[in-house]
Order: structure tokens, then sequence, then C-alpha cells
């Protein structure tokens, strides 16, 4: 139990673990910093691919170049690496145009696409990094990246070369012969591919789609999974009759899938022997699995578990159809054994147009379906995502931490979120904030009635866009004494500027800014600032693009001219996850409790 488990690495900046097929080597994204001598402090760098012996050992770097890595993949036969990078200029162009345009950036024609290199890895490998050899190139970054089992084909997504979703164009999905075919498009819709799979049998390419439509034009539904038969490209959707999303999958050798399907509050794994097949809930604990991963031959699979009442842990199963069976690899956690923990339970309610929402409650430990309690009102983002039965324990999803420090906390799953069926989730179309922040107050309000909430003694908070619903909130009601807000906007038309997924924005809002003005305005925060009482605790990284870190200090600004108690942090370094410096999310969550505790009834 967790017994045979050791740091292979120790960088701390280690990550996106590929085994080799002959199972004796690991390889592994780094941004790692290079060593430096004098006073020159360490600095990550460009991700590139390292391995290490899956005995252990030292690690040795496997790629080298100026920019970073995007994707990468094992030959058949372990003996090299397939990556992908940014397109390599020669010395001379480098310095020609270093000469022409000195540091001033080329916002757009500076932009180009990958390369795809081969590079030898395995036993003997060491020192410096051999080199590379240029096999393909593709107009679009490469996303994703996947080898067929019998290492004879490669099957590569791309993406926009800058990253920002301005259309769909560079969505697309290729297959190439190896070792040096030409790639050729096996599929070009308005949606992303993510999450390659070979079956093991070669004839079709597993993907998943989190955003966009195979069957048609772009629209935001809950996250799917496709096959595509490599021989005609005919698409087929699995688990095509299920209500919830499909968060995860593996392939398993049988030629079908083990699935993870979030459906409400819970999301359990579920197996598919065929497109056609039935979709078949397997025997599991309740809770949440939170990633899968089977064997290329054989049934075994592990999977990442966690509850309410479990901290998360990797087991690991013989029989991909028995997770139920599954006995932990892992003792992570074990510094919670013995301690009472936080509970849990599912909260229902009716919004004012009918529909049934529901969400998590987490009690304090020892008050358990006690009464009158202070609460904390915890808004996830996306809002293509949910909150249920499972254990976060992180500067973004620190429900567990607060419930820890005496509050009671409500866990909405608004309208657009996951796990409730597609049409549930695009029902915030285009009203972004107005009807999910209904839903929200209208939980709140059943809370209260029901005596579980002490409606005196109530706070709000979320990131991302449980930051955007905050900001909100606080327009609506000042019911809430304090509230704690993260990487939110207050306004929608300079935010979907700098935004990289301007595409997204302009679905939610029904159209881009100058074909939806009005509604741009009418979701808007900022117009409605002045009605706000609540103190505000703000927070944002300070290269956030996701939602432009220029929205923070406009609110800061707005409270600050109107006299509302707030406070601004802002996290170098980092863009929209605090990911870059464990320092960063440790200070958020600290200040952010202590702004609660500030302003909750004495």
């Amino acid at each position: 139990k967790g017994a045979g488990t050791a740091a292979l690495t120790t960088a701390g900046f280690d990550h996106g673990a590929q085994w080799s097929p002959d199972g004796r080597w690991i390889a592994f994204l780094s941004e790692r910093p290079a060593e430096e001598s004098g006073d020159k402090a360490k600095q990550k760098t460009e991700p590139q691919v390292w391995v290490i012996a899956a005995a252990g050992g030292e690690a040795f770097q496997a790629t080298q170049g100026e920019k970073g890595v995007h994707a990468f993949a094992w030959a058949g036969d372990s003996k090299a690496l397939y990556f992908a990078t940014r397109e390599p200029w020669n010395k001379e162009r480098d310095e020609a145009y270093k000469k022409e345009w000195n540091d001033v950036v080329r916002f757009r024609e500076s932009e180009r696409g990958d390369a795809i290199f081969r590079a030898a890895a395995g036993a003997g490998m060491g020192g410096k990094p051999a080199a590379s050899e240029r096999i393909a190139a593709s107009e679009y970054r490469v996303a994703d990246m996947a080898v067929s089992p019998n290492g004879k084909r490669m099957a590569f997504a791309t993406e926009s070369p800058s990253e920002r979703v301005e259309s769909t164009d560079p969505y697309n999905l290729y297959a190439m012969d190896l070792p040096a075919g030409k790639p050729a498009v096996l599929s070009h819709t308005q949606a992303n591919y993510e999450g390659l799979q070979w079956a093991q049998d070669g004839t079709k390419i597993f993907f998943q789609v989190v955003s966009g439509s195979i069957e048609g034009k772009y629209r935001d539904v809950q996250p799917r999974l496709y096959a595509i038969e490599t021989a005609t490209g005919k698409i087929e959707r699995w688990a095509a009759k299920f209500k919830g999303a499909v968060v995860g999958y593996a392939a398993t050798a049988d030629g079908g899938v083990v699935a993870l399907g979030m459906l409400g509050t819970g999301t359990l794994p579920y197996r598919q022997r065929s497109a056609d097949g039935a979709f078949e809930p397997l025997p599991a604990r309740a809770g949440t699995y939170g990633r899968v991963s089977a064997a290329k031959s054989g049934r075994r699979a592990a999977l990442i578990y966690s509850s309410l009442g479990n901290p998360a842990e990797v087991y690991i199963t013989e029989d991909f159809a028995k997770p139920s069976e599954a006995a932990p690899a892992t003792n992570f956690n074990a510094a919670f054994n013995g301690m009472e923990l936080p509970k849990g339970e599912t909260f229902r309610w009716k919004a004012d147009d009918g529909a049934e929402v529901e969400g998590m409650l987490i009690y304090p430990p020892g008050k358990f379906e006690a009464k009158g309690l202070r609460t904390f009102t915890l808004i996830h983002g996306g809002p293509a995502d949910a909150d249920g039965d499972r254990w976060g324990a992180d500067w973004y999803d620190w429900a567990i931490l607060a419930a820890s420090k005496g509050w009671l906390v409500f866990r909405p799953n608004y309208r657009g979120s996951t796990g409730y069926g597609d049409e549930f989730a695009m029902q915030t179309v285009p009203e972004l904030l107005s009807r999910p922040g209904k839903d929200i107050l209208e939980g709140v309000d059943a809370l209260v009635k029901a005596g579980i909430a002490d409606g005196g003694d109530l706070v709000v908070g979320g990131y991302s866009e449980g930051g955007y619903l905050t900001n909100w909130l606080i327009t609506q009601t000042n019911r809430f004494r304090a509230a704690v807000t993260g990487a939110g906007a207050v306004e929608h038309v300079v935010d979907w500027g700098n935004d990289d997924e301007t595409f997204d924005d302009a679905f939610y809002l029904g159209g881009n800014p100058w074909e939806a003005k009005e509604r741009y305005d009418g979701e808007a925060a900022i117009w409605r600032i002045q009605k706000v009482k609540t103190p505000v605790h703000i927070v944002v990284g300070a290269e956030d693009i996701r939602v432009h870190f220029g929205e923070a200090y406009l609110l800061e600004r707005a409270l600050h001219v109107l006299g509302v108690p707030c406070a601004l942090l802002v996290f170098p370094g980092e863009g929209h996850s605090l990911a870059n410096n464990p320092w960063h999310g440790k200070i958020k969550v600290r200040e952010e409790l202590k702004w609660m505790e500030k302003y909750a009834a004495k």
C-alpha cells in the first residue's frame, strides 16, 4: 500500500510523463532551470524532453532548442522520440531578423508554425542531447501527438501558432507515415482535438472534444469522446447517449474504452466496447475518479480516486472492468489518516424558471448537517466544469480547507456546468452571468430558508468564471459580508480584445462586441459597480491573458474611487493558473481566509 513509490525527479518543474513502449524508460517535459554561475539566479527554461530509466537514476536531456517542446511521443521501438517545437531559424536568418527589428514585437507577422523532429533516446544515451532530424512541418502549432502501436504511423492535432483561439481554422487532425512521411489532414471541424490515443489494432484514433463541435457550427457543449477511422476518415461519437460529460478515457487492449463520466456531483468509470455499444457503469466507489490509464496489453488499469473523505491517491486494478477492487498504490496523503475531515452532501433547489439546480455542501468537521452555519459560496470556474464529491487541496480548489476553518462551503453547479446535459450547459448563452447569477443567489436563498446557512454571515468567492460571477453578484446584492475574487472580468469588450479565447467569448455573448453591444454591456459588472458595498479581495496573475489582468486593476480602481474596502494582490510571473510558484498559491489562500474572517460576523 504505497510501499513501492519513490521520487524519480526532484526538479519541481517536471510534467507530462510517458512510458516508452518497452517499459524501460520514462520521458517527460521539464522547465528545470539551467545551472548558472556567479550571482545569477536559476531561471526556468523553455520545456524540453528529458528521459529517465524506469528503475531510477539520473535523467538526461533528449531535446534542446531555443523554443520549447509543445508535444512529444515515443517511437514504436523505444529508441527515439518524436517532438514538435516552433519552426527554428538558422543563425543567419535569426541575426538578420534581430538586425532589422531589434526587440520590436511584430504581433502577427512573427508567428510561425511547428516543425516535427526525431531524436534518439534510450539505452546508452546521456550527456548532451543527440542531434535531431527534422521529419515534417505544420503551419500551425502541434498540440498533441501519438504514435500507432506498430510504430509505423503518427497522428497529431494542431491549434493556433499563437495559442489564441480566434477562429477554428487551425484545428486539424493529421496522420503521417513514419519515419518521414507527408502529413495528411484526417479531419477538420469547428472543434479542437485532445487526448489522442490509438486503438490497439491501429485502425482508429480516439480523441476528446472539450470546446467546439464535430457535428456542425461551433458551440460549447459538454466534453465528448470520438474515434476516427484512419482508412476512411469516418468519425463516430462514443457515449453518445450519456447525459453527462466524458472527462477522461483510456483505450483498452480489447478495442474499447474505459471512460470517466461526470454526471451530477460524481465522476465514475464506465466501459464501452464499441461506438454503438452500451456505455456501461462499472462497479466503483462513490466519489470522483480523476484520471484513468489502461495497459496496452492485458486488463490492468490505474486510476486516481478521491472523495470528500478520501484524499486523492493512485489506485491499481488487475481488471479495468472492476475498479471497485482497485487497491491504493500510493499513500501521499497519509498525514490525513485518523483526522476528522469535512463531510458533504448534495443540495438541490428550484430556479425561478422551474429548472432543477444542485451543488455540494461541505460541512466543517464535526458539524455535518448542522444548522445556522456561516457560509462561504465558492463558485467554480469554466463555466464548463462542476463541483462534486472530490478532494481538493490547492490554490483553486480549497473548499476543504475553508470548511476546516469553520465555514460551511456551498459549491453551486449553476447553469453552464457540465454533468447535467448539453441543454443545461448551453443555458448561459447569451446570459453569461445573469442566468447563473440567479441560480447561485436562489441556491443561497434556499440554504437560508432551510436554516442551514446563517443569512447574516455569508461570503462569496471564486476564480476565473467564478471570479466573473463573484464580481457580478456583488452588484446584484449587498447580502455578502465579504468577497474574494480572482482572474475575473468586470466588462467584456476589452477582455475580448485581450483574451486568448476570443472565439469562445463571442460564442457565449452572442457575437463580437459590435454585433452584440447590448449583451456585452448588459452582462458587465462595471456598469453596476456603484451599487457595491461588499469588501472585496482581488488576486491576479501579472501575465494572465486568459482573463486580461487589466480587469483586476479596473475593479480595484473602481472600488477604491467608491470608497469600498478592497485589496489587490498581483502575482509576478503567473498567467491564468497560479502554478509557477507554490508560494503564490499559499499566499492567495492565506490572505483570502484572513479577508473572510475580518468581515465575518463576530
